[in-house]
């Protein structure tokens, strides 16, 4: 007798919910300062932000 592999068994669920989560609309929308608000504004900064500690980190 076989034994019980519950990794193959669950394999095919696990890939096909790990697929799902990379997938996009397929829309490509281009940032533009003239429509954004504030929001915006601040996620942008804070994106610029993490980005410079990243690449000081990166540096040590």
């Amino acid at each position: 007798m076989g034994r019980y592999n519950h990794n193959l068994v669950h394999a095919k669920s696990r890939k096909l919910t790990d697929d799902m989560q990379g997938l996009s609309d397929g829309i490509d929308v281009e940032f533009s300062e003239a429509l954004a608000d504030h929001d915006d504004l601040v996620a942008q900064e804070r994106a610029k932000a993490a980005d410079e500690r990243a690449k000081a980190r990166a540096k040590k």
